[in-house]
C-alpha cells in the first residue's frame, strides 16, 4: 500500500546545487527527500556524505536524457507515494567556454538535456503533483539575459500567452536547426547554447502555470529560479556563491505555503520574483 508521506523529487543531485538543495529539504521539507544520479555509485556517495551529516535521504536512480529512467521513476513514486509533492528539475548541463565541440553540437546536446529531458520528466511526473504540490524548475539569471539578446520577433513568440509547451518545443528545435548551419544570430537569436535552453526552462515554467490554472488544478504552484553565480564544477568553480547559498532560491520556491497567491509562474532570484525579459 503506499505510503501518505509527502515526497520529494530532487533530479541531478549528487554534487552541486541540487545536493545543497537536497540537503535543505531534509532539514526543511516534512517528508522524503530522494537525491537522483545517473550514476547509482555517485548517488551512494552523495548519499553517504549527507548521511554523515545526520540526514536521511533516500536514493532513485535517474538519468532525464532517458525515458525508461523516468518511467521507473514515475512508476516508484505512484507505487511508494502514490502522488508527489515537490518536484526541483535541477539536471542540466554546460560546455565550458573553452569546450572544442562545434556549436551545432552544442545547442543540440545543451537544449536536449536542460529543456527537452526536463519537459519530459515533467509530462511524466505532473499527474502525479498533489494538491498544493511545488515544482521549482532551475533556471539562470543567462536567461534574462538571452531574452534581451532575441530579436523582437523571437521575443513576442516567447512571450505569446496563448503559447503552449508544444509551440515552445517547436521554437527552441528551431533554434537547433538554425545552429546546424550557423545561422541562428542572423535569424535573430543569441550565441548562446545554454542561455537558450534556460529560456526555454524559465517560458516552460510560465506555461505550466498558466496550464495548470486553466485545468484548475488544486493549488499547484510552478515557478523558474536562478540559484545565482554559485561554486560548482559547472563554473568551474569560478562562482562567489557557495552550493548551500545558491540552493536558498530553489528550496524557497519548493516551499511556498499552502494557497500563497505568489510567488506563481514567474522568475525568481534572490529569493524574490524578478522582472523577466
Amino acid at each position: 500500500m503506499a505510503s501518505t508521506k509527502k515526497v520529494a523529487v530532487v533530479t541531478g543531485s549528487n554534487k552541486g546545487i541540487g545536493f545543497a538543495i537536497v540537503r535543505a529539504l531534509c532539514k526543511q521539507f516534512d517528508g522524503d527527500v530522494f537525491l537522483t544520479a545517473r550514476s547509482e555509485e555517485r548517488g551512494q556517495e552523495a548519499m553517504k556524505a549527507l548521511q554523515a551529516e545526520g540526514l536521511n535521504p533516500k536514493f532513485h536512480q535517474l538519468d532525464i536524457d532517458d525515458k525508461s529512467s523516468i518511467d521507473r521513476l514515475h512508476d516508484f513514486l505512484k507505487e511508494q507515494y502514490g502522488g508527489l509533492d515537490v518536484l526541483v528539475n535541477n539536471a542540466g548541463i554546460a560546455f565550458k567556454q573553452s569546450s572544442t565541440a562545434p556549436f551545432s553540437e552544442q545547442a543540440t546536446v545543451t537544449i536536449n538535456t536542460n529543456f527537452t529531458s526536463t519537459v519530459n520528466v515533467c509530462n511524466k511526473l505532473f499527474p502525479l503533483l498533489r494538491p498544493h504540490a511545488r515544482v521549482s524548475n532551475v533556471s539562470s539569471f543567462v536567461s534574462n539575459m538571452g531574452i534581451k539578446k532575441c530579436s523582437k520577433e523571437i521575443q513576442a513568440r516567447f512571450k505569446d500567452p496563448a503559447l503552449t509547451i508544444e509551440g515552445l518545443q517547436q521554437l527552441m528545435n528551431e533554434f537547433v536547426s538554425l545552429a546546424q548551419t550557423d545561422s541562428h544570430q542572423a535569424a535573430g537569436w543569441p550565441d548562446s547554447a545554454y542561455g537558450v535552453s534556460k529560456i526555454g526552462v524559465t517560458v516552460m515554467s510560465m506555461v505550466q502555470q498558466r496550464q495548470l490554472d486553466a485545468a484548475k488544478k488544486d493549488d499547484i504552484i510552478v515557478n523558474a529560479c536562478c540559484p545565482g553565480y554559485v561554486d560548482t564544477d559547472m563554473t568551474s568553480h569560478k562562482g562567489k556563491k557557495t552550493i548551500d547559498q545558491g540552493a536558498e532560491t530553489p528550496v524557497m520556491a519548493a516551499l511556498i505555503p499552502a494557497n500563497a497567491a505568489s510567488p506563481r509562474g514567474q522568475f525568481l532570484s534572490e529569493k524574490k520574483v524578478e522582472v523577466w525579459g
